[in-house]
């Protein structure tokens, strides 16, 4: 896994909110920025979004140059930056099959905190179930649906990290405890997982039952990511049927961190969701 700390895809995002700042400090605009490396305002946009896969060092010092920066060190910190910023993830070699954006930030994330209506968070997947789910999902060729998995069980190593795991809140919503997702034996496997968090420190699991009622998590799953790093914004990722939607915003995510809090407060306690699961084994 890579280190948290060195993400490509948060040094990518570090790198473009800190060119952006720079460039509102000397009053250029987009336009202005695209003018000095003779391009199109949105490779600039694409720069500063952290959505450019492979950042240019030499274009990073001359836009810093245009930016008015004197300091060679502060340059040097930047193009060090880019350059971290070119580095491959351990997910680069499944790029046929995901984007690696989110990937990269989950990699890095000091704390996720998921809320789940309709299948269990991927993070606490059995092999067997995301198999099951991702073979819903339409994909039936072997080879693909293999390697889909074994992204799934990949990434379900940050949480095994001796060093440094996220701490990792998710809520569940009861549909999808008792949706039939494969045999009993799968469905009895996956729970036993879901059980076995327990005395996990930096995992939290609750349950949202359906004599909650009406909650405020109605809208739809997401995540909440935050980063260790002071320069590193929190996003929420809400994934899509064909990609994946990045709140970046201040309100926008002061928004999702109330509406977790309302989820969280709707849900069963820690202690009584790690209960019902052992009750739901028990009725299989």
């Amino acid at each position: 896994m890579t280190d948290i700390d060195h993400s490509p895809t948060v040094r990518l995002r570090r790198l473009g909110l800190e060119l952006r700042q720079l460039r509102k400090a000397a009053k250029m605009d987009i336009q202005d920025a695209a003018d000095v490396l003779e391009c199109s305002t949105s490779k600039i946009s694409r720069l500063e979004n952290g959505r450019t896969q492979r950042p240019d060092v030499h274009h990073v010092r001359k836009l810093c140059e245009a930016y008015g920066v004197s300091s060679e060190t502060r340059i040097n910190e930047l193009m060090a930056l880019a350059r971290e910023a070119k580095q491959r993830g351990w997910w680069s070699s499944f790029s046929d099959i995901l984007s690696g954006e989110y990937v990269g930030l989950e990699a890095a994330a000091s704390s996720l905190r998921n809320w789940e209506t309709s299948i269990i968070p991927g993070l606490l997947q059995t092999p067997a179930y995301a198999a099951e789910v991702i073979r819903a999902a339409g994909v039936r060729e072997l080879r693909e649906l293999e390697r889909r998995v074994a992204v799934r069980m990949e990434r379900q190593q940050l949480l095994l990290r001796e060093k440094n795991p996220p701490q990792f809140w998710a809520v569940v919503d009861e549909a999808a405890l008792l949706r039939p997702v494969g045999s009993s034996e799968v469905r009895e496997e996956q729970l036993r997982k879901l059980v076995d968090t327990s005395p996990l420190q930096h995992v939290k699991l609750q349950v949202l039952p359906f004599s909650a009622g009406p909650h405020a998590g109605l809208g739809g799953p997401f995540v909440i990511l935050d980063f260790p790093h002071a320069m590193d914004r929190s996003v929420v990722y809400i994934e899509t049927p064909t990609d994946g939607l990045y709140l970046e915003e201040a309100e926008q995510l002061k928004s999702y961190n109330l509406l977790f809090q309302h989820v969280c407060a709707s849900a069963l306690s820690v202690d009584a969701s790690i209960a019902y699961l052992s009750d739901l084994i028990d009725k299989l």
